[in-house]
Order: structure tokens, then C-alpha cells, then sequence
């Protein structure tokens, strides 16, 4: 009998560490140092208090949203990240589970525009970068203060844009379409200005690039966000960011669940920890990334060098929902243009 009633503690032991084991959170990230970052400040720490196990995909967010339709049936992933709007058609197409906000302890703490998805599916904004101008210290002939200085001739053959199927060229883009007269209904204008120092500019697709750019061909400026600006300023490059007069663009960053997963309670709570002011400040501190908790706090060295506050909140927002639907044709336009 004793025999018998040891087997059965031995056995029920070794369920619970098999039913331990298969507590696991797949999620995506965009490898580099924000992926490291987010490895350290949030995934590791919610696997030591939740005695979790977090996958880490590296999918950018275009890929992302193909390999979601791709596993409707069988989603493979628990939780994802978008920054360019994506999670407005995952959610239409059903593909997230919508999170509720009783379900996040710190909803009562964030900018109202972090939660405006909640009610349509999506999950809530994690970070905010702001758009602006990258410029070298050291090589630059001035100190850019307009989007406009990006066609100023003291810039030309030094000059570095991304693509538009860059969420961040994208953004870019709709800065500069802004200020040369266009909107969301009108994007030739900037294009056309575009056309204009197409010839004698780096075109590039990815954000390692940029950095690439700066280090080997000569780069003198380049639109691009606050967060990589650090990245690259952390290689030892000497480059700075510049708000341009004429505003910056924001850049949101979504943490949604996924729909059909089992583990969606854990989900909902690694999206609430990411909220937190704690991890707000972390990553404010390693990537320069903007907090959408109002109570984080953040040192003046690092609150200088992010949208926060008021500044935050007077961050240009491009219409998330029309900017997904009219992005196909502008980046079909933008590559006809290139194309040339």
C-alpha cells in the first residue's frame, strides 16, 4: 500500500512538472536590441514570477499579420506585437482576442489613446516613438531643424530614407507628404518632392540599415525614431535626434492576444506587466521608448531625450484605421515612383 501511495505522489509530481512545462507564452519580437531589451526587462521577470516559459519569435509586423491569417486554424502564437497598424485588421479579420479592460491593473494609469483599441478587439499600446530627424554631429554642415532640411542642397548625396514598406518609412513619409502641402487623402505632393532627391539618396528597408548607413557611407541625416537614434548613438556613433519644427509623427506599438490560445489569462497578464510604470521606465531607459502610464517616472537625462507627458500627448497622430487602408496604394505609388 505505502508502494502504491508513493507511485501515485511520484506520478503526480511528474504531471505537475509536465503541466508546468507546458505553461508557455510564444510571442514575436523585432530581434536586435529591442528584442535583448525586451528579453531582459519584461519576458525574463514575468518568467521568474509566473514560472512561465516565453518563446520569442522574431517576426516583424508585416510577416507577422501574414503568419497569423496563415494559422487561422491553428494559431501557433499566444501574444503579438504590431507598430504599424496591423492589429486594426487582425482584429476585423478575428484573429485577436479582444482584452478587457478590467483585465489590466494599470488601465486606469494610461494615456487614453493607449486603451482606444480595446473596444474593437486590439490590444492596448505598449510604447510610443516619436518621428524626427537623425543627424551626424560630427559630419552634418548644420544642425537640421526641418523636415524640409532633407532637401536642403548642404544635405545632398548624404541623405538616407526608408522605404515605405518600413512602418517607420511610412511614417516618414506622411511627415514629409504633410509639410509639402498633402494629407491622408492626398500623398502625390510628397511623393513628388520625394522624386526630387530619390537619385541622390540611400533607399533602405530595414532598421539595421540606418545604423549601417551612418557607420560606412557617409550617412549626414536621416527621418527616422527616437529609439533607434539611441541605438545607434549607443554603437559609439555620434548622432543625434531632432524634433523638426513642423512636428513629429508617433509611432504606436501594440501588444494584443491572440484568438483561439489557451493561455490567454497568462497573456492579458504579460500585456499588463509590460504596462507597468516599472517596465515603462526600463525601456524608456535602454530604447529611448515613449511610456504610456502616466505615473512613470523618468529621470531628466532620459525625459529629455523622449516625447513624455504633454509632449506626448501633442505628438502627430496619423488615423491608424485610414492609414492601414491606404497604405497598399501608397507604397505601390512610393515603389512606381523608385521605380523611375
Amino acid at each position: 500500500m505505502k508502494t502504491l501511495t508513493l507511485t501515485a505522489v511520484v506520478m503526480a509530481a511528474s504531471l505537475h512538472a509536465a503541466s508546468a512545462e507546458q505553461a508557455t507564452l510564444v510571442i514575436n519580437s523585432y530581434g536586435g536590441p529591442y528584442e535583448a531589451v525586451q528579453r531582459q526587462v519584461i519576458f525574463e521577470p514575468f518568467e521568474k514570477a509566473h514560472d512561465v516559459k516565453i518563446q520569442v519569435v522574431t517576426v516583424y509586423s508585416a510577416d507577422m499579420l501574414a503568419q497569423l491569417r496563415a494559422q487561422k486554424d491553428a494559431p501557433q502564437f499566444d501574444l503579438v506585437q504590431f507598430s504599424g497598424g496591423q492589429e486594426i485588421l487582425a482584429a476585423r479579420e478575428g484573429l485577436l482576442a479582444p482584452v478587457a479592460p478590467e483585465a489590466l491593473s494599470h488601465a486606469k494609469d494610461l494615456y487614453p489613446f493607449a486603451l482606444e483599441g480595446l473596444a474593437e478587439g486590439r490590444g492596448p499600446v505598449t510604447m510610443v516613438t516619436a518621428m524626427g530627424l537623425i543627424y551626424n554631429e560630427e559630419t552634418a554642415p548644420k544642425v537640421p531643424s526641418s523636415w524640409k532640411d532633407l532637401w536642403d542642397p548642404a544635405f545632398a548625396d548624404h541623405v538616407v530614407l526608408t522605404d515605405l514598406s518600413n512602418t517607420y518609412g511610412l511614417q516618414s513619409f506622411m511627415m514629409m507628404n504633410r509639410v509639402w502641402g498633402g494629407d491622408m487623402d492626398h500623398w502625390q505632393p510628397g511623393l513628388d518632392k520625394v522624386s526630387e532627391i530619390i537619385d541622390g539618396s540611400v533607399v533602405i528597408t530595414s532598421s539595421p540599415e540606418i545604423q549601417q548607413n551612418f557607420a560606412q557611407n557617409d550617412a549626414w541625416i536621416a527621418p527616422f525614431a527616437q529609439d533607434y537614434a539611441h541605438v545607434i548613438r549607443q554603437s559609439g556613433l555620434p548622432v543625434k535626434f531632432v524634433v523638426p519644427s513642423e512636428g513629429s509623427s508617433a509611432l504606436y506599438i501594440t501588444m494584443n492576444a491572440v484568438a483561439g490560445r489557451p493561455q490567454q489569462d497568462l497573456a492579458d497578464q504579460l500585456i499588463d506587466f509590460s504596462l507597468s510604470p516599472e517596465v515603462q521606465a526600463a525601456m524608456a531607459r535602454e530604447m529611448r521608448y515613449s511610456p504610456t502610464n502616466r505615473t512613470t517616472e523618468l529621470p531628466d537625462d532620459i525625459a529629455a531625450e523622449v516625447a513624455h507627458g504633454e509632449g506626448l500627448e501633442k505628438l502627430v497622430r496619423f488615423d491608424p484605421t485610414k492609414l492601414v487602408e491606404i497604405a497598399p496604394k501608397m507604397i505601390a505609388d512610393w515603389k512606381q515612383m523608385i521605380a523611375r
